[in-house]
């Protein structure tokens, strides 16, 4: 692994770490080591190791800001490709935003407002970037990416990129294309529509301040971890059970939003997961419901 880190390198692909913790890069703090770490300058710079990962049959993954991700305690073997600073253009056209893959996706939805363009507001609590956010269309406040989503621009693993439509996507709930098929966002074009500047903005300080009220930002997470079950919430199943405030090892069940799980200190991908099958046991018993994770799950025990 170290030769191929060193042939990244001298490609100038960007920084290169070896035996990186991933705790180091995800929002819950937890996370072992990726053998190798890649954060790629900018597109160009991607899609060469994208290349020389292949061309040595090297297994790669993904991250964003690392929202919405848990790395399990024995890390991740092969590279890992953390997708944030090189890919942060944003480019407005007229209705439509060209954007990269590493932008973050509250500051998009702040920047979108303050040019009186509406169609962002749901995504000015979600902590994650464009990339991320586009392959588990990511949603709140009952929208999601697919309403504003035009194309996305997506490096497959077999070094092809491609522009695909919303339609080729195959948006569903917290899903897309890219769950079945293995490839990295470059970037996204959204389809906003004009607005009136005082009122996106007051949407968004209303959302703002319903983020801060309901969701404990004071300690390390990664956001709602269990989907919402037809016609109910996880999270009021969750608390309904008895489980807000529960713990286990670093791990405990958020007092301030049941579907959240905070790492209290120390906490490790294994409390989390034991303290995530102990919700969803609980729930199942109580109340009939099966609860699947929204966070993703990567790694090595």
């Amino acid at each position: 692994m170290k030769q191929i880190a060193e042939e990244l390198m001298q490609a100038g692909v960007g920084k290169v770490l070896c035996h990186e913790p991933l705790a180091n890069h995800t929002t819950w703090r937890i996370g072992g080591p990726a053998d190798l770490l890649i954060q790629p300058k900018d597109k160009a710079a991607l899609q060469l190791a994208v290349q020389i990962i292949h061309r040595h049959s090297i297994p790669w993954s993904v991250i964003g800001r690392g929202s919405n991700l848990l790395v399990r305690d024995g890390g991740i073997r092969g590279a890992v490709l953390k997708v944030a600073e090189g890919l942060s253009h944003c480019e407005f056209r007229g209705e439509e935003v060209c954007v990269g893959a590493g932008y973050s996706m509250i500051r998009l939805a702040m920047e979108a407002g303050k040019k009186g363009l509406t169609g962002l507001e749901f995504a000015g609590g979600i902590p994650g970037s464009v990339g991320g956010a586009v392959y588990m269309n990511a949603g709140a406040h009952g929208s999601d990416l697919s309403r504003i989503l035009k194309e996305a621009e997506i490096l497959f693993d077999t070094g092809e990129t491609m522009v695909l439509t919303k339609a080729q996507m195959e948006f569903s709930y917290r899903t897309s294309l890219l769950q079945k098929r293995k490839g990295v966002v470059l970037e996204a074009t959204f389809q906003l529509q004009s607005g009136d500047r005082k009122e996106i903005a007051a949407v968004l300080a209303k959302y703002k301040d319903r983020r801060r009220v309901t969701q404990p930002l004071q300690l390390p997470c990664a956001g709602s971890v269990f989907r919402n079950p037809p016609g109910d919430h996880a999270g009021r199943l969750i608390e309904a059970a008895g489980l807000k405030g529960y713990r286990y090892g670093g791990a405990q069940v958020s007092e301030v939003h049941a579907n959240f799980i905070v790492n209290r200190g120390g906490a490790t991908a294994t409390d989390v997961l034991t303290l995530m099958e102990h919700v969803q046991t609980t729930v199942k018993e109580k109340f009939g419901f099966d609860l699947h994770p929204e966070v993703l799950v990567v790694g090595e025990g």
